[in-house]
């Protein structure tokens, strides 16, 4: 069948008549090197990645047409992989279609893999896959087992790998397992619910009968054990144990069981838990992770020290601007007057002295700004501390006018009343 490729740059899309593609992707195969002393150093070399049969919506624009051809003469020094992927489907593929065209970098690292109960170099080989697409929630971690390739004398290998090539110089390999999430990040708020995705997905066959899910949380160099959950199927029954460490953490065995969706649920986040989250799923042979970031924000509360600021003509006054119980720690406060003759506020000559950052119990923040008031300033003015925040959408602002002093006769009259006052109570008395 002939079939044609858009080219945006290092990235393709081979598209066929029947509405799917070849997804081409320029990839690097991690080896552990020697180093010194076995320092654990590591060689990157060049793969590429082809991914058969993805499916391709039907509304689908190509405009840039040319013709795909393979090597005229397979070359034992191209690391090629050929990889089915009709079953298990790869959710959310479709965002690799147009990834590199849309300026969007696709990062693919691939490494060999051994499965528990197997020994390195048995046939056939198995390769785990890494692919984040930048700016879209597509994270896949997946895994290739090599197809058997009838051997002969005219049978290249692949001189790196040491694995048997197929006639067009590539090699043969389908999607056995995967892991996914369609979630790089979650923002919830302090005392609020999260839920972290995670599914996972074999070849063909019902899930394995014997699974297992861990959920990890690593934060600042530390991690602990959120929750647990092991299945055994046999002949006579099941079994299935789910150990939660976190209170309040939970999975839904049957979406495990029947569905794949290893999900996990939080409720009444507290800043603790805050970091990144590890999903791991082991079926039969084989485990893959994912990583989530899980964000805990709180926005703060805003308020001035003063409800009415009436001028001193001569001291200045101190007016304060308070931003209590927020996360994360970045707030930013910043002055700003308005002029009964502008009419736009502008920044105020001289910002505010910041106290230092206070830490309550549940571990949010508060902060204060003390702005100085000179009493040269023009009565009617009104002053804006403004405070920004990661967990705000917009910034929140808080406002006085200044109001003109009380006029000298005020007081004249205030002590002429109370003299009079006396005055006559001592007659009367």
């Amino acid at each position: 069948m002939m079939f044609v490729v858009v080219l945006c740059g290092c990235f393709m899309m081979c598209v066929y008549a029947d509405g799917v593609a070849d997804v081409v992707l320029s990839c690097s195969l991690v080896e552990e090197g020697g180093g010194l002393g076995g320092g654990g150093l590591f060689t990157r070399t060049p793969a590429t990645l082809v991914f058969k049969d993805v499916a391709v919506a039907s509304d689908e624009s190509l405009e840039t047409l040319t013709p795909f051809v393979p090597p005229s003469v397979p070359d034992p020094d191209l690391i090629i992989f050929e990889a089915k992927v009709s079953s298990p489907k790869i959710p959310n593929s479709e965002v690799l279609l147009h990834a590199d065209c849309n300026e969007q970098e696709v990062m693919c690292e691939m490494s060999r893999y051994t499965p528990r109960g197997s020994q390195d170099g048995s046939d056939p080989a198995y390769f785990m896959v890494s692919l984040n697409v930048e700016g879209v929630e597509f994270n896949t971690a997946l895994i290739l087992q090599t197809l058997t390739v009838q051997k002969d004398q005219k049978t290249l290998i692949q001189n790196k790998l040491g694995l048997p090539l197929s006639e067009t110089g590539t090699l043969l390999t389908e999607v056995i397992f995967l892991v996914f999430s369609h979630v790089k990040a979650v923002s919830a708020p302090l005392r609020g619910d999260a839920v972290l995705h995670c599914g996972f997905k074999q070849k063909d066959t019902p899930l394995a009968q014997e699974m297992g899910i861990e959920w990890r949380l690593q934060h600042r160099g530390r991690g602990r054990k959120v929750l647990e959950m092991k299945t055994k199927l046999d002949d006579v029954e099941g079994s299935t144990v789910v150990h939660a460490e976190r209170r309040g953490s939970s999975l839904d065995v049957v979406q495990v069981v029947d569905k794949g969706n290893a999900s996990l649920s939080l409720t009444h986040l507290k800043v603790v838990d805050e970091g990144s989250y590890i999903c791991t799923v082991n079926t039969g042979n084989f485990h893959c992770q994912q990583v989530i970031q899980l964000h805990v924000i709180q926005p703060p509360q805003v308020s001035l020290s003063e409800e009415k600021l009436v001028l001193k003509t001569n001291s200045p006054q101190t007016l304060s601007c308070h931003s209590s119980k927020y996360y994360p720690l970045d707030a930013q406060m910043e002055w700003f007057s308005l002029a009964p003759t502008d009419t736009e506020p502008t920044v105020f000559p001289h910002q505010g002295s910041l106290s230092s950052h206070r830490q309550h119990g549940d571990g949010t923040f508060s902060l204060s700004s003390h702005l100085t008031i000179p009493p040269s300033i023009t009565p009617g003015t009104k002053i804006i501390c403004v405070v920004s925040h990661p967990a705000l959408d917009t910034h929140v602002s808080v406002s006085v006018v200044v109001e003109s002093p009380e006029p000298d006769s005020y007081w004249w009259f205030v002590g002429f009343l109370v003299v009079t006052v006396l005055f006559f109570y001592q007659v009367m008395k």
